[in-house]
C-alpha cells in the first residue's frame, strides 16, 4: 500500500497528459494541501431553472435536465468557471471538475449518454482555465482533479430482493463507463484523477481497473486519489466494508492519496479517518460535510466550526489534504485554509502490516509471520463436495449458501469457490454464487478464493467481489507470455495469486522441481509484472500418497521440505495447498483421511506452510488422534515404513465402525422437562410444548397444582424472554413466537385449573385471587371509530410475556365500554391506541370521561398518529392522573413497571411531568413565533401552472364513471409490495445503511431475524394466495372537473355542466424560507375560468376481506404471531393493490403516462407522474372528504368497503384517495392553518366552526375555544 511513485518518464508511445500532479507529493510532505468544497451547494445559490440546463442543441431534448449539474459545464460555463475560481481564490490548491455524474451510467437518467465526452472534456478545460488564470493573477500553482463519482448503480447489492444475485449493471459496463470518462478528463488536462464518494468498493475497483488499463496502453499516468464514504457510525461503507477492508481492496492501484469524504461531518468522521491513516502509508485526504444535515436536508455548520474541526484533525497529525463536501462553500474553505496554515502535515509512516499479505471481504484479513494457519474452506468446490455440486447443478443456490455459511462458522478464514464441472456453465455459476455471497454478511465478511482452471471463470468471480480476493490459480504451464498476461489482469483486479508448481514440462512432483518452478515464477512476478511479493502464494502441489506406487511415497516429505526452501528463497511469499489431495487414496474412510490431514498440517505448518484448502470443521487435534493411528500416519508422511500403506488399510478395516454419526437432532430433548419448556419458550418452538407441559403437570411431587407449572418453568422461561427482549438480544417476532408457545401451554392447563377450582369452590369457596399471580392488569383498546389494531396487539403480547394480565377490548371501542372494563377488571393501567387523526379527539374524550368519573388509573397513549407533543399538549391537561405517550411496544414494559413499582413511581412521574411541561412550553412558544400568511395572500401565491398552454398535459381518461374490481388476482400484487413498513410494524429497524428493505437483511443486529420473519411472511402469503383466504376488491372512477379557488368541482359524466359534488381543499399558510408557493390540491385542476376541460380520478381498494376469519382461526389456536402477521400482510397487499391500480391508471385507464416503464421500487419512491393524495393525510387532512368520495362512487355497495363513525375504512386493510394527472402535481403537507382559513373552510362546507376544528385539530395554528 505504498504511495504512487513520482512522476513517470514520458513515454512517446502514450498520449501525453498533464504531469503537474506529481508536484503534490512534495507539497503534501511540506504542508497541508487544500481541496475545494461542494459544487452543488454553490450551484444551488444561483437558483437555476430548466432553461439554464439547456442550450440550442438541447432545446428540444425530451427529458427534463434541471438538476443535472454536470451539463452546466456546457450550458452555463460562466457559472462553473466562477465557482472554480472562487474556490481557488479562497485557498484551494485543488479543485474538482464538475463531473461527479459524468459517466454514461449516471447520464442515462437524462438520456445524455452521447454527451459524456463533451461533459467531461469541457468540465476539465473549465477547471484548467480557472487554475491557469489564478496562477497568472496570484503566482500560486493550482491543480485540477478529475472527479469520478460512484454512479447511481451498485455492483455489490441487488436492486431486487426476490433476486439477490441480480445486478442492474456489470463490472465490464462500469469499466467501460469509467474508461470513457477518464479519457475525456485526461484529454481536458486534469492533473490527477479522483475516484470519490465510494459507497460500494466494487464500483471503485471498476474505476481503478479502467484507469490502470488506460495508463498501461494509452495515456501517461497521473496521480490517483481515492476517497470512500462511511455512511454512519458503524464505520462501514454502504456495501458493508469496514474502513480498513476498503483500504486493502483499493490499495493495489497505489493511490497517492486515500481517505474519506461526504456522509458525515468532521466530528463523526474523526475515528474513521484516524483508522484510515493507521492502515495506509499513502497520504490521507479528508473532506467532510458541513456537519450532519438538518431536518430540511440543509447544513448548518458555520465556516468557523468547520475550520476548528479541521484544525483539530491537523494538530493531531491525521491529514495531508483537507477540504469540504456537501454544504461547504468558499467561506468554509477559506476558514479551513486559515486554520491549518501553520500546522505540519501528517507524516506517512511505514505500515505496520507492510510485511503481511492483506486480504479482505467485508472485513480485513492479515497474514503475517506470526499469524496462525489460515483455513481456506473447501466445501464450496464442485470437485471437492458432492453435496455442493449436486445443489449447484440443481439450481439450489440458497442451500449451497448454507454450506458456505457453515464453513465460515467452523473457522474458515477464506472461502474457496470452484465451479469447474462439465455440466455447468462455470462463468454463470461463479458469478451467481459470488453475487449471492455478497448478500450474506455472515459469509461475505471473509475473503474469497476464486478457484478455477478456466481463466474466464476466474475473471467472472473477480468481477463480483468488492474485497481483495485470492486467485487460484495460474502457472507457467502455458508459457511465460500467457503467465504474464494473466498475472497482469489479476494485479489490475487487486487480487493475490496462487501459483501452481507447473511449467512447460509439466507438474513438479519432487522437491527440487517444486523449488525451481516456484523461484522462476517469483522472479517473473516481482521483476516483470511488479507483483507485491506478499500477494504471491505458491502451491507446490500436495500429491496423493499411499497409492501402492513406490514413487509416490515421498510426496508428503517432498512438499514439506520444498516449503521451507521456497519460503527462504522467495522472501514475502506464502505457501498453500489443497490438503484433501494428500489422503485421496482413502476415499470413504473419512476418519482416516482427517487424521492424515492433521498430521500433515502439523509438520507442514512448522516448516512454513501458511494456509491450506481444508474443511475447517473436520480436523482432529493432533494430540487427540489414536496413538496407533498417529504412528501409522507419521510413518506414511515421512516414508519410514515400506509396509505403511497396507498397515493403514488394515487399521481402517478394523475400525470401520468408527465413522462419525450425524449430529443428534433436537439434542435438547434429552434435558429435564423444566429445561425443555424454557428452551421451547425462548426459541419459540411449539412442537413439543403440549406433551412437555403435560409431563410437568403430572409430576405432582414438583407441581402439585397446574398453576405451579405456569408459575414455575413457564414463567421462568417467559421471564428470560422478557429480559432478552429488554436487552435487545431478542426481537419482536421472536417474542411473539414465544408468546404463542406460552399460550398453547397455558391453554392445555386451563381445563385442569378450572376443574381444580370448581372442586375447591364446592368444598370451601375459592378465596385465592387470580390477580395475585400477575404484575398488574392492563386494559387495551383501539378507540371508537378506529379499526387498526396491529400495534396494540403487539403491545399486548409483549406485556403478556412480562407477566401482565392483558384485557384486550378490540377495535372501535366507545368510551363507556372502555371505562366499564377498567372498573370491572380493576385495571392498574389503561392503554388507548389509534391510527387515524380523528382518534386523537376520541382519546381526549376518553381522558375527559376518566376525569369526570374520578378514575385513578394511569393512561397510556400509543399508535401511529399519536405523539409525545399531542399527548402532552392535548390529552394530559384533561386528566389529573398520569398520561404517558408510549413510542412502541418495546417501551411498554418499562413504562408499566415504572408506574406500578412504588419505589420508583414518584420519581418517574416527576420526570415525565417535567418533560411534558417543557414540551408544552416549546409548543406554545413555537405557535407564538410561527408566522402565517393571510388566506387571500396565500391564494395569490398558489402553484404556478400556465393553463393556457397546458392543453397537451390534459388527457381524457379511457372512460368516465366507475369501474369495479372484485376478487382481484392477489398474485399479481406481490411485486408491488413495499416491505419496509412491514418490518416497521414488527419493530425491526436496521441501522443505516441497512435501515430499509432489502438492506435490512444485512443488518448485523436485526438482519437474521428480519430474514426469518420475511420467510414466514412469504409462507403465509403463499397460503393466502393458494387457498383464496383473502379477497382484494376495488373501484376506480373518473369525472370531468374544474377548480374554483380552493375547491374542486366534479361534474356529471353524462352532463358535463351539471355539478354533482365538490371536494374542498386546504391551502398552506405557514411562512417558508422562500414564500413563493402555497399549495392546495385544487391548484392541480384547471380553473373553471380557463375554459379548459380537466378531469379528476378517485379510488378505493382493500385486501382485507377474509382477514377476520383468518384471525379468528389463529386466535382459537392461541397464535398471536399469525394474527399479527395476517393483518400486517393484508395491509401490505392493500397498499400494493393501490400501487398496482395507480399504475394501471397512469398507463391505461387514464393513460396520461402510457410509455411509463417503472420498477416497483421506483413507484415506492414516488418517481411516477401524477399523485394520489388521500383525505386525512398531509395534502388534505380532512377525513370528512371521504364521505363525498363514498357517495359519489357508491363505494360501499360496489365493493363492501365501509366507513366507521370516525371515517376509518373497513376492513382496516384499505386504501383510498384522489388521482391527479397534471405533471406539476406533487405531494405536499398543508401543515398548520390559521383561524381565517378555518372560518372560510367552514362556510364553504356549510358546517360549524367547532365541527371543522374537531376534524382538523392537529392542523390548527391556534388553540380553539373550549365549549
Amino acid at each position: 500500500m505504498a504511495p504512487s511513485s513520482s512522476m513517470e518518464i514520458r513515454d512517446s508511445r502514450k498520449k501525453p497528459t498533464s504531469q503537474r500532479g506529481w508536484q503534490l507529493k512534495e507539497m503534501m510532505q511540506e504542508r497541508i494541501v487544500l481541496i475545494d468544497g461542494a459544487m452543488g451547494t454553490m450551484v444551488q445559490r444561483h437558483k437555476l431553472e430548466e432553461p439554464d440546463f439547456r442550450n440550442e442543441s438541447l432545446a428540444n431534448h425530451p427529458k427534463p435536465l434541471k438538476g443535472n449539474n454536470d451539463i452546466l459545464s456546457i450550458t452555463r460555463p460562466d457559472i462553473i468557471y466562477d465557482i472554480h475560481k472562487e474556490y481557488f481564490l479562497a485557498g484551494s490548491d485543488i479543485c474538482e471538475t464538475n463531473t461527479f455524474s459524468g459517466t454514461w451510467v449516471a447520464q442515462a437518467d437524462y438520456a445524455l449518454e452521447s454527451l459524456v465526452y463533451d461533459i467531461n472534456f469541457k468540465g476539465a478545460t473549465l477547471a484548467r482555465r480557472a487554475a491557469d488564470d489564478v496562477l497568472r493573477e496570484t503566482g500560486k500553482n493550482k491543480f485540477v482533479a478529475g472527479a469520478m463519482g460512484p454512479t447511481n448503480r451498485t455492483l455489490s447489492i441487488s436492486p431486487s430482493v426476490e433476486r439477490p444475485d441480480f445486478r442492474n449493471i456489470s463490472f465490464s459496463e462500469l469499466v467501460q463507463a469509467y474508461g470513457d470518462q477518464a479519457r475525456a478528463l485526461l484529454d481536458g488536462g486534469v492533473d490527477l484523477l479522483l475516484v470519490e464518494t465510494i459507497f460500494d468498493t466494487a464500483n471503485a475497483k471498476a474505476a481503478l481497473f479502467a484507469i490502470e488499463e488506460l495508463f498501461e496502453s494509452e495515456y501517461q499516468s497521473v496521480p490517483i486519489f481515492v476517497s470512500g464514504t462511511i455512511v454512519d457510525k458503524s464505520g462501514r461503507t454502504l456495501s458493508g466494508q469496514t474502513g480498513e477492508a476498503f483500504i486493502i481492496s483499493v490499495s493495489h492501484a497505489k493511490p497517492m492519496c486515500i481517505g474519506l469524504n461526504c456522509a458525515l461531518g468532521a466530528n463523526e468522521m474523526r475515528p474513521f479517518i484516524e483508522a484510515i491513516g493507521k492502515a495506509t502509508d499513502a497520504f490521507v485526504i479528508c473532506y467532510p460535510n458541513a456537519g450532519l444535515p438538518n431536518t430540511f436536508g440543509g447544513y448548518d455548520e458555520t465556516p468557523e466550526t468547520t475550520g476548528a474541526n479541521m484544525l483539530s484533525f491537523a494538530k493531531d497529525g491525521l491529514v495531508n489534504v483537507v477540504g469540504g463536501c456537501c454544504g461547504t462553500t468558499p467561506d468554509h474553505i477559506r476558514a479551513v485554509a486559515e486554520a491549518v496554515s501553520d500546522v505540519k502535515p501528517r507524516v506517512p509512516s511505514s505500515n505496520q502490516a507492510s510485511d503481511h499479505m492483506l486480504l479482505s471481504g467485508l472485513e480485513p484479513l492479515k497474514v503475517g509471520k506470526l499469524s496462525n494457519f489460515v483455513n481456506i474452506g473447501e466445501r464450496c468446490n464442485v470437485a471437492g463436495s458432492r453435496k455442493f455440486c449436486r445443489l449447484i447443478k440443481e439450481g439450489k443456490f440458497d442451500e449451497a449458501l448454507a454450506i458456505a455459511k457453515l464453513q465460515v462458522e467452523n473457522g474458515a478464514q477464506v472461502l474457496d469457490i470452484n465451479m469447474d464441472e462439465g455440466m455447468l456453465d462455470g462463468k454463470a455459476a461463479m458469478a451467481k454464487f459470488c453475487n449471492l455471497i455478497a448478500s450474506e454478511p455472515d459469509i461475505a465478511k471473509v475473503p474469497l478464493c476464486i478457484d478455477s482452471s478456466n481463466f474466464e471463470v476466474i475473471e467472472a468471480g473477480l468481477r463480483c467481489s468488492q474485497g481483495k480476493c485470492i486467485v487460484n490459480s495460474i502457472s507457467l504451464k502455458g508459457g511465460e507470455e500467457d503467465f504474464i498476461e494473466k498475472a497482469k489482469i489479476i494485479k489490475r483486479f487487486g487480487a493475490a495469486v496462487v501459483v501452481m508448481a507447473f511449467d512447460e514440462e509439466g507438474q513438479a512432483a519432487d522437491r527440487d522441481r517444486k523449488v525451481e518452478i516456484c523461484q522462476r515464477s517469483f522472479n517473473i512476478l516481482t521483476q516483470t509484472v511488479g507483483f507485491n511479493p506478499n500477494d504471491i502464494i505458491f502451491d507446490p502441489n500436495i500429491l496423493t500418497i499411499a497409492t501402492g506406487m513406490e514413487e509416490h511415497n515421498n510426496y508428503g516429505k517432498d512438499f514439506i521440505e520444498a516449503t521451507r526452501i521456497i519460503k527462504d528463497s522467495c522472501p514475502g511469499c506464502r505457501v498453500s495447498g489443497g490438503v484433501s489431495n494428500f489422503s485421496f487414496s482413502f476415499r470413504g474412510k473419512e476418519f482416516i483421511r482427517e487424521a492424515m490431514h492433521s498430521v500433515f498440517l502439523y509438520h507442514a505448518i512448522q516448516q512454513g506452510m501458511d494456509m491450506g484448502i481444508v474443511n475447517a470443521g473436520c480436523l482432529p487435534v493432533y494430540d487427540d488422534i489414536d496413538k496407533a493411528l498417529l504412528k501409522l500416519c507419521e510413518d506414511l508422511l515421512w516414508n519410514l515404513d515400506p509396509e505403511g500403506t497396507e498397515k493403514l488399510i488394515a487399521y481402517a478395516a478394523q475400525h470401520s465402525g468408527e465413522t462419525k454419526t450425524a449430529a443428534v437432532v433436537d439434542e435438547w430433548r434429552s434435558n429435564s422437562v423444566e429445561e425443555r419448556l424454557q428452551y421451547s419458550l425462548i426459541k419459540g418452538i411449539d412442537k413439543y410444548v403440549v406433551e412437555d407441559t403435560e409431563e410437568a403437570r403430572t409430576n405432582f411431587s414438583l407441581y402439585p397444582k397446574p398453576l405451579n407449572v405456569i408459575e414455575g418453568p413457564l414463567m421462568k422461561g417467559m421471564s428470560t424472554v422478557g429480559d432478552l427482549f429488554g436487552a435487545g438480544k431478542m426481537f419482536l417476532p421472536q417474542v411473539i413466537k414465544s408468546a404463542r408457545v406460552m399460550k398453547k401451554a397455558v391453554a392445555h392447563l386451563i381445563p385442569f385449573m378450572e376443574a381444580e377450582r370448581q372442586a375447591r369452590f364446592e368444598e370451601m369457596g375459592d378465596t385465592i385471587s387470580e390477580e395475585d399471580r400477575y404484575n398488574g392488569t392492563v386494559v387495551l383498546a383501539t378507540v371508537k371509530g378506529d379499526v387498526h389494531d396491529i400495534g396494540k396487539n403487539i403491545v399486548g403480547v409483549v406485556l403478556g410475556c412480562n407477566n401482565y394480565k392483558v384485557v384486550d377490548l378490540g377495535v372501535m371501542v366507545p368510551a363507556d365500554r372502555i371505562l366499564e372494563a377498567v372498573i370491572r377488571e380493576k385495571a392498574n393501567i389503561l392503554g388507548l391506541s389509534g391510527l387515524i387523526t380523528p382518534s386523537l379527539d376520541e382519546m381526549i374524550h376518553v381522558a375527559k370521561e376518566m376525569e369526570r368519573i374520578d378514575l385513578k388509573v394511569p393512561l397510556l397513549i400509543g399508535g401511529a398518529t399519536t405523539s409525545k407533543q399531542h399527548t402532552a399538549v392535548k390529552i394530559a391537561p384533561r386528566y389529573t392522573e398520569p398520561v404517558i405517550h408510549v413510542l412502541d411496544a418495546s417501551r411498554s414494559v418499562v413504562v408499566c413497571s415504572s408506574l406500578l413499582d412504588e419505589k420508583i413511581r414518584s420519581e418517574y412521574l416527576e420526570d415525565i411531568q417535567e418533560e411534558y411541561e417543557e414540551v408544552r412550553e416549546d409548543h406554545y412558544e413555537n405557535l407564538r413565533e410561527k408566522k402565517y400568511l393571510p388566506l387571500d395572500r396565500a391564494r395569490q401565491l398558489k402553484t404556478k401552472i400556465d393553463w393556457n398552454n397546458s392543453q397537451s398535459d390534459i388527457v381524457r381518461p379511457s372512460f368516465l364513471g366507475t369501474k369495479t374490481y372484485l376478487n382481484f388476482e392477489l398474485r399479481s400484487l406481490l411485486d408491488y409490495i413495499d416491505w419496509k413498513p412491514f418490518f416497521d410494524t414488527w419493530q425491526l429497524r436496521g441501522k443505516y445503511p441497512n435501515s430499509r428493505y432489502p438492506k435490512i437483511f444485512q443488518d448485523a443486529n436485526v438482519g437474521d431475524e428480519a430474514r426469518k420473519l420475511f420467510a414466514d411472511a412469504e409462507k403465509m402469503l403463499q397460503q393466502i394466495i393458494e387457498n383464496n383466504l383473502l379477497e382484494a376488491r376495488g373501484v376506480v372512477g373518473f369525472y370531468p372537473a374544474s377548480s374554483v379557488a380552493d375547491d374542486i368541482v366534479v361534474y356529471d359524466p353524462e352532463e358535463t355542466g351539471n355539478e354533482v359534488c365538490r371536494f374542498f381543499g386546504l391551502r398552506q399558510q405557514s411562512e417558508k424560507e422562500i414564500n413563493d408557493c402555497f399549495a392546495c390540491i385544487s391548484d392541480f385542476i384547471a380553473p373553471r375560468e380557463s375554459g379548459t376541460q380537466d378531469y379528476i380520478g378517485l379510488f378505493a381498494v382493500s385486501a382485507g376481506f377474509g382477514t377476520d376469519q383468518m384471525c379468528k382461526r389463529f386466535e382459537a389456536e392461541h397464535d398471536d404471531y399469525s394474527v399479527i402477521m395476517c393483518k400486517a400482510l393484508a395491509d401490505r397487499l392493500a397498499e400494493a393493490f393501490a400501487e398496482k391500480i395507480h399504475e394501471m391508471v397512469r398507463t391505461d385507464l387514464w393513460g396520461y403516462a402510457r410509455s411509463e416503464a417503472m420498477s416497483a421500487d421506483d413507484m415506492h419512491k414516488i418517481q411516477y407522474a401524477g399523485i394520489r393524495p388521500a383525505p386525512g393525510y398531509p395534502s388534505q387532512p380532512d377525513h370528512t372528504e371521504k364521505i363525498t368520495m363514498w357517495h359519489l362512487m357508491d363505494i360501499e355497495n360496489k365493493t363492501g368497503i365501509g366507513l366507521s363513525d370516525s371515517l376509518a375504512m373497513t376492513p382496516a386493510a384499505s386504501v383510498s384517495g384522489l388521482y391527479f394527472a397534471h405533471p406539476k402535481s406533487s405531494y405536499f403537507a398543508v401543515g398548520k392553518i390559521n383561524q381565517d382559513q378555518v372560518e372560510d373552510y367552514s362556510k364553504r362546507k356549510a358546517q360549524s366552526i367547532s365541527e371543522t376544528e374537531k376534524w382538523l385539530g392537529v392542523n390548527l395554528a391556534y388553540d380553539p375555544v373550549e365549549e
